[in-house]
């Protein structure tokens, strides 16, 4: 599994109905075809440099071969299996695909993932459950990506 690394933030603020919310935008460069790469600490990290006590976070990703889901922290082996799950059941080549960029594969598994996830904030805490983690799933890498992290 990568770690994430942060190649470049930006944050934007901007007025809601009269409260703040802030966009933070940060590169992730993964390394492999497919992977998970668990962006728990990425985000929580953005809540505390966002000085955000209470409220909610979305976690998106503006990509079509790309997604984003919460799920097992603890034991490798979970990822490992959702990976090969993924892999049986949406093989990368079917010569029923007719998408002529050979990535079909990638787009369908980033459609059952899904783009974005939504996690409550209390006293500037993620409210995920003991055994939960955040993870961009990447299924047309390498790539250079983005995940798009908003506060209210």
């Amino acid at each position: 599994m990568t770690l994430v690394p942060a190649v470049a933030e930006k944050s934007i603020k901007n007025a809601v109905g009269g409260k703040n919310s802030m966009i933070s935008k940060v590169k992730i460069n993964t390394k492999i075809k497919t992977e998970f790469i668990n962006i728990t600490n990425t985000v929580e990290k953005e809540i505390t440099k966002n000085k955000i006590s209470d409220g909610i976070c979305t976690v998106f990703v503006p990509h079509t071969t790309a997604g984003i889901t919460i799920n097992e922290n603890a034991d490798p082996d979970v990822v490992k299996d959702i990976l090969m799950m993924l892999d049986r059941k949406i093989p990368l080549r079917d010569s029923d695909y007719e998408h002529s960029e050979g990535n079909s594969a990638a787009h369908i598994k980033a459609s059952v993932m899904g783009s974005s996830v939504t996690i409550f904030i209390e006293n500037g805490k993620l409210q995920l459950g003991t055994w939960q983690g955040i993870y961009f799933c990447e299924f047309d890498g390498p790539r250079s990506r983005e995940i798009w992290i908003k506060t209210l």
